[in-house]
């Protein structure tokens, strides 16, 4: 393991992520393991970088001087010289421009004018469509077939590198429902989704298990820089259960991306239609009942919400920063679809049956928190694709150092996570349909309470140690986290 080469507390130059340029900064920690130098920025920012990315105080200095030297010797070399004639190309004009690999900025992190630069380089550069071109002969002459394929461009991760993203997961939904409705139209009866609903999780677990120790395994064959920061901690069970590898791909495909979305969405919304069919079945009804009308169609506009907005995904915890890992592989293909769906297989053998009033009560709060949940992502989504975008012209935002602005208006002016709440409000709405008389209904609502009470505070930690004084700020204007006036 190469030695440590800067000392806590010492004055560096540290590059800053995604540009060319360096500024001041002081080390407070190095990871043995992921071999990244812990740095603070003047303003507070804190960050992870490489060795290759941070220079001795003087390292600039010197360069210059050495660089003067040979300048000076080149031109004293021959002092009869004949002087070579101008060019008056456009090539000769460029070849006399000086090239200045690195910028050097020892005083404050970009300016907001720069800020702004950097956004819209990484807005403009974000979708890049790409078109495959196919060549068939037929009879000697030359067929030539086109497939455009959205590709999307990851968040930057610690190491410097954007991974690709193929944006497909709807046409995929759209597939499967394909699938489902050649079933029902073969007379296949789905209630064997229910009958056997108990050996289907069985086998999601070993296929999870045996997931993870093919991801744990290959994780000692992949470079250190792309490892998880909180992976590879030396802990067998620990590193096991998070997840050293942070986004282990075959090739192209990205199982991480992939266990994310499609298996376990999909086969949430395969089980909730199987557990209508067999409500339908074990209470002899010729339709389905209202609140199992109302469970599916809530949990259904959920998963095609997800689905449609698949990009959103890329700035989430479990992409950039957690491993995959058990954990991840359990909750993408067993945790999500086998017990989102208890509200539905609670109902198959406990039927509710609801008034017209309660049921457009339960609608409309589900409305609300649909709303809420869509409103804030949207907006979110729209701000970091183009923050000069004229219809955000009247959202109020906080500078940061890392180029980007924090919103205190709009929805993420209501609270810090409006995304949370609105995902709460429709937790209590899918679970109203049951009744009051068991808790198995409720334990959703209960377990994803807990769930992003947690991730609020691993997202706190983050975008203090990532956004510094700004995020003070914003906290300071922006006072509740999730509840308003509660929390």
């Amino acid at each position: 393991m190469p030695a440590k080469m800067f000392s806590d507390g010492e004055m560096v130059m540290g590059r800053w992520p995604g540009s060319q340029l360096y500024y001041e900064v002081r080390v407070t920690g190095y990871n043995k393991s992921t071999q990244l130098y812990a740095v603070k920025y003047k303003d507070g920012t804190e960050l992870n970088l490489k060795e290759s990315d941070v220079k001795p105080l003087n390292y600039f200095k010197t360069k210059k001087r050495s660089i003067s030297r040979q300048r000076s010797r080149s031109r004293s070399r021959s002092p009869a010289r004949t002087q070579t004639p101008k060019r008056s190309t456009s090539r000769g004009r460029e070849a006399k421009k000086p090239v200045q690999k690195e910028e050097v900025q020892k005083k404050d992190p970009p300016t907001t004018k720069f800020i702004h630069q950097l956004q819209e380089n990484s807005t403009n550069s974000k979708t890049t469509p790409v078109t495959d071109f196919k060549e068939e002969k037929e009879e000697n002459n030359t067929k030539k077939t086109y497939r455009v394929v959205e590709i999307v461009d990851g968040v930057p991760l610690a190491n410097g590198k954007k991974l690709q993203y193929r944006i497909n997961a709807f046409y995929a939904f759209l597939l499967c429902g394909a699938a489902l409705a050649a079933a029902l139209y073969n007379e296949v009866n789905l209630s064997y989704i229910h009958n056997n609903l108990l050996q289907l999780a069985i086998s999601a677990m070993v296929f999870s298990l045996v997931l993870s120790i093919y991801l744990y395994l290959r994780s000692w064959h992949v470079p250190t820089d792309e490892l998880a920061a909180g992976g590879n901690s030396g802990s067998f069970v620990y590193d096991f259960f998070i997840g050293r590898e942070l986004n282990p791909r075959i090739k192209n495909f990205d199982l991480k991306y992939f266990c994310e979305l499609r298996p376990g969405l999909m086969g949430w919304v395969v089980i909730n239609l199987g557990l209508l069919f067999a409500e339908m079945e074990m209470q002899q009804r010729d339709v389905p009942s209202l609140a199992m009308i109302l469970v599916n169609s809530f949990q259904l506009l959920y998963v095609m919400d997800a689905l449609w907005n698949e990009e959103a995904i890329l700035t989430t915890m479990d992409i950039v920063h957690d491993g995959f890992g058990y954990m991840l592989a359990f909750g993408d293909l067993v945790w999500v679809p086998f017990v989102y769906s208890l509200q539905a297989f609670y109902l198959v053998n406990h039927p509710n049956e609801l008034t017209w009033p309660v049921a457009l009560t339960i609608i409309a709060l589900n409305t609300v928190g649909y709303i809420i949940f869509r409103g804030a992502n949207s907006q979110k989504n729209a701000f970091r694709r183009n923050p000069h975008d004229p219809k955000l012209a009247h959202l109020k935002t906080i500078p940061t150092a890392t180029g980007r602005s924090l919103i205190v208006s709009g929805w993420w002016g209501f609270v810090r996570h409006p995304n949370y709440l609105g995902d709460l409000i429709m937790a209590l709405a899918w679970s109203l349909p049951c009744g009051f008389n068991h808790i198995i209904p409720y334990f959703y609502i209960i377990y994803f309470t807990c769930l992003l009470v947690h991730r609020e505070a691993r997202d706190e930690h983050q975008c203090r140690k990532k956004y510094g004084v700004a995020w003070n700020k914003y906290c300071q204007q922006v006072r509740y986290r999730i509840f308003p006036y509660v929390y």
